[in-house]
């Protein structure tokens, strides 16, 4: 694996090489080739970021921001991550300089509901740069204008030819207005998720390898995700800020898995498994920004709560009439944060300074039952130890930033502080405990030249908990158990990371970033008394990385209009066995992703094609009970075509799993902990995917 990384890597740097030359040739003097190549402005430079407007996407008819981000070449939209609290910057995206602080309706829906022609332009810049504590590598920020009232909208729908449910009704429907001192938004919308699988390629063997079962397997999601939402930006005359959203989100979940088992010795039986969830959520958040004793103070406020019920059957019934045998396990989830934070920042001393102080308070309430089915078809409910009960945490965090030129082409941003928290865990073997722990970050962004900029990071973090992991759960599709651990506690990493971006002149963009952490107290799975198994902490684990993400201009070769994106993910990951102690990866990883894609906007049309690849390498999982293989694909291969203007609207349709990729599942059962105990049984799964059609359609009103 390291070779490879060392090989892919000294690739990449002969495409950071190559530019010079490129740079050299002269501009297309036709006006076609002029069009094939406008997309890549790379030339346009201001105070070291490279700046696009939407002329330099007119060729791909982008509707919104996020279709214009889209086409950046060489960038890669991120999201802010999952962690507790808002914590210091980690999205990619700016607009208009300001991080977005809404978490359940984030970037990608904020973009979306940016029209083109409110654009001003988009800057990509190294986030070190920016004295916005926690960004580092490339960010890009989206500057808008006034643009009056206008409506978006998107239309979705997706079905396969066998076991899935097809959707007809997914999309968004958004009207914003913008003017000189206020903006606002509202936004009505369905996510909508269908997944699905079948075949009769399933199987269960003995430790011998003799076939027990022969299984027909058909299993369907169905997820519908309706969400209203609106945002509102007031900034007065003097210069005050003031933010407001909110969201209201319902979600209906199914998932069935039905099985014929044919078996080899013994009574044929049929399996119905069913799991429905239903929930509901809001978010209310705001935040005012003005001028405070030479500085500029943002106070920020947000509330988020859910709630889940959810029920899951599995059944047996026996073709020979037998009394039926099955299993319910049912939860009632209510969770919750609230999060104030102020920021005060200020320019002292020939730089930028920032500091933050934080407080959020997280909660999670569950209620769970476990039912055995009786002869009369009856549920009746059995004891389920450490299932029902409540995890709290308080969390405090103050950390001081410092931003700076140390030259013209070379910045640096440091950060220091901590956090103390107190988690306490109520019900059975209720505990409270109490943390402190550091936090920083140290930033260096580098300009050595026009078109090359390199950032490097050196972090350390503390990490997410799953407060479902603080108590007992069962997965009754898959006949495993969890028995919950107040002990947890969460990670802390060392993260190193280096970012190099590359503008290839009329040939495109290119990105690599290497990385590593360390990681202390790893969450995974251990042994508990009783032979039973738990999430918790490990000592140490380590991963080091690599992610090259490249857009290639075909124009120069010849072909107008038509471009090349790849990226290419490399990882090796280690930490000792908690059970044998042995050095392996991380389970059910991912290690190895390539994604390709060709798209060609034909010339002097308003028709674009396209075709895709995406590759996964997923590693082996493991439990204290079983290991084996779970995962998709692992190629999936799409093409797509589109018209940009159909009555004035974008229309796509996509073709996905074009070549066939399966749904692949091989897994080994111990009859106790798999370091000491005989195999129990092996299953095997290849199950056919389908192919996917996914309909899309666009426009503004």
């Amino acid at each position: 694996m390291s070779r490879i990384i060392l090989a892919t890597t000294a690739l990449a740097c002969l495409a950071f090489a190559s530019p010079a030359t490129a740079q050299e040739m002269e501009e297309p003097s036709d006006p076609d080739a002029a069009d094939a190549t406008a997309a890549d402005p790379a030339s346009d430079t201001r105070n070291g970021a490279r700046t696009y407007t939407p002329e330099d996407f007119a060729r791909f008819a982008p509707r919104n921001a996020l279709d214009m981000l889209g086409e950046v070449p060489g960038f890669t939209v991120r999201g802010e991550n999952s962690d507790r609290g808002l914590g210091q910057a980690s999205a990619n995206v700016l607009i208009n300089g300001e991080r977005i602080t809404n978490k359940s309706d984030g970037v990608t829906s904020q973009l979306q509901r940016i029209a083109t022609d409110r654009v001003e332009r988009i800057e990509i810049v190294d986030g070190a740069t920016l004295g916005i504590a926690g960004l580092s590598g490339q960010v890009a920020n989206v500057i808008t204008k006034p643009g009056g009232i206008s409506g978006r909208f998107s239309y979705r729908a997706s079905f396969r030819p066998r076991y899935a449910e097809p959707a007809y009704y997914g999309g968004e429907v958004s009207l914003s207005g913008s003017g000189d001192n206020l903006e606002w938004t509202v936004a009505a919308a369905n996510g909508i998720g269908r997944g699905a699988a079948g075949g009769s390629n399933a199987f269960i063997y003995d430790a011998d390898g003799n076939v027990l079962e022969q299984r027909d397997i058909r299993m369907q999601f169905v997820g519908d995700f309706p969400r209203v939402s609106g945002t509102v930006k007031w900034t007065s005359p003097g210069g005050t800020v003031v933010n407001a959203n909110a969201n209201y989100r319902r979600a209906y979940e199914d998932f069935r898995e039905y099985q014929d088992r044919d078996l080899t010795t013994g009574t044929d039986l049929f399996r119905r498994f069913e799991n429905r969830n239903r929930g509901w959520g809001y978010e209310f958040g705001g935040n005012v920004e003005f001028d405070l004793a030479g500085g500029r103070l943002k106070l920020i406020g947000l509330e988020r709560y859910s709630r889940n019920r959810s029920r899951a059957d599995s059944i047996f019934d026996y073709v020979d009439g037998s009394p039926d045998e099955g299993s319910r396990f049912a939860s009632r989830t209510e969770s919750g944060e609230r999060i104030g934070r102020a920021e005060y920042s200020w320019d002292m001393l020939g730089g930028d300074w920032q500091l933050d102080a934080e407080a959020a308070f997280n909660r999670l309430d569950r209620t769970a039952q476990l039912f055995d089915l009786d002869p009369t078809g009856t549920f009746v409910e059995i004891p389920f130890p450490n299932g029902t009960g409540g995890v709290t945490e308080d969390r405090y965090e103050t950390i001081l930033t410092h931003s700076r030129p140390l030259a013209d082409d070379l910045s640096l941003q440091i950060g220091l502080g901590g956090e103390y928290s107190t988690i306490s865990q109520t019900g059975a073997n209720g505990l409270t405990r109490s943390f402190w722990r550091p936090k920083g970050s140290l930033n260096l962004a580098w300009q050595p030249e026009e078109g090359l900029d390199i950032s490097l990071e050196l972090a350390r973090t503390v990490g997410q908990l799953s407060f479902g992991d603080f108590l007992a759960s069962v997965s009754l599709n898959q006949n495993q158990q969890n028995a919950g651990n107040v002990e947890l506690v969460p990670p802390q990493n060392w993260e190193l990371e280096l970012e190099a971006t590359k503008t290839l002149g009329r040939w495109g963009s290119t990105n690599l970033r290497l990385y590593a952490r360390l990681i202390d107290d790893y969450i995974e799975f251990i042994p508990v008394t009783g032979g039973l198994e738990t999430r918790g902490n490990i000592d140490s684990a380590s991963l080091v990385g690599m992610r090259w993400n490249s857009t290639f201009q075909l124009a120069p070769l010849g072909f107008k209009g038509a471009q090349l994106d790849l990226t290419l993910v490399l990882e090796e990951t280690r930490l000792d066995d908690p059970l044998t102690g042995e050095s392996r990866s991380f389970g059910g990883h991912q290690n190895r992703r390539i994604e390709t894609e060709l798209r060609h906007d034909v010339p002097g049309s308003n028709w674009a094609w396209g075709l895709g690849v995406e590759y996964n390498h997923t590693l082996p999982y493991y439990r204290l009970g079983e290991t084996g293989f779970n995962y998709e694909g692992p190629a999936y291969t799409y093409a797509f075509i589109e018209h940009k203007d159909v009555f004035g609207m974008t229309a796509n349709l996509t073709v996905f799993n074009v070549t066939d990729g399966r749904a692949i599942q091989d897994r080994y059962v111990y009859a106790g902990y798999r370091d000491r105990s005989p195999l129990l049984f092996r299953e095997t799964q290849d199950l056919s995917v389908q192919p996917i059609f996914n309909f899309r359609l666009t426009g503004d009103f």
